[in-house]
Parts: structure tokens; sequence; C-alpha cells
């Protein structure tokens, strides 16, 4: 799922960073389609809370998924505009309601970490690993199963 390049070292994977609620996440690059700011964001009558709404971007629809919202963490009130990271699943454009963007990193696959046992429940069940980098954990964001949660809600 990740760009793989091989080193000396062995399998590297690429990431996206982005920061949610004070804690840092990696996206795979190979599944990062773009990063923009939304604008003009139209809510969705009756969808779950977690979706923010849909807006056009370059001519495709996109469903904004609020990130806090569905890691169960409160609203961002620091005054800054949220960024959005979009993504891509079945054909299907998403945009992912972010906190801030960060740098691309390169980080080997055999430091790539199992969900530790103390991983807040509401991330384990988005993450697909960790990776700990200076100081911080990073959780490595699972996209298919970021995005296979709004059907579940909706169809309930």
């Amino acid at each position: 799922m990740t760009s793989k390049t091989e080193t000396t070292e062995g399998a590297v994977g690429e990431f996206v960073t982005a920061v949610i609620g004070g804690q840092l996440f990696g996206l795979p690059i190979s599944r990062v389609q773009d990063v923009f700011m939304p604008e003009r964001l139209t809510r969705v009558p009756l969808s779950p809370g977690e979706i923010a709404g849909v807006l056009n971007l370059r001519g495709r629809i996109v469903t904004v998924v609020d990130m806090r919202a569905r890691l169960g963490l409160p609203k961002n009130d620091d005054g800054k505009p949220p960024m959005a990271v979009g993504v891509d699943l079945r054909g299907e454009s998403y945009g992912l309601l972010i906190d801030q963007i960060g740098e691309v990193l390169k980080l080997a696959d055999d430091g790539r970490e199992e969900n530790p046992v103390n991983l807040d429940p509401r991330m384990a069940k988005l993450a697909g690993g960790v990776h700990r980098l200076d100081g911080q954990l990073m959780v490595v964001l699972d996209v298919d199963r970021v995005l296979e949660i709004v059907p579940d809600m909706q169809a309930a």
C-alpha cells in the first residue's frame, strides 16, 4: 500500500504526516491524491456527524470526512482554517479534514510496530501500526478502515 523504496537497509515506506488533535498521523503517500483547503463545504442532510459535507474540487465531487469526529475528538476551536488530504477509494474521492499538514517522511518498514495495547481504542480501529519517532508516536492511518466506516454508519 505504501510507496516502497529498496535501500541497503531494506524496504522504506513514505508517509505524508498530518496532525489531528495534537496527535501525529501518517498516511501512505501512495494513497494521497492532493492536499487542499476546503472551501464552500455543503452539508449533507441526514448524514452521519463524521461527514463534514461535500465540495467541488476541480470538477470532482469530494465527500469530506471530519477526522476529529471520526476519532471522537472535540471540535477544533483554535481559529485556524482546517486542511484536507484528498484520498481515493474505489473511484470515489474523499477529503480527510485535518488540523495541519506536515512533511513527507521516509521510514524503514522494519521500524513499523503493531498498535500498542494502550493506544486509544478509537485510534486503534483506524490505525495500521505505529512508528516511534524522536519524542513522539506517529500513528499510521489505514485509509481503507477510515473510509469503510462511513457506509456502515449510513446503512444503520
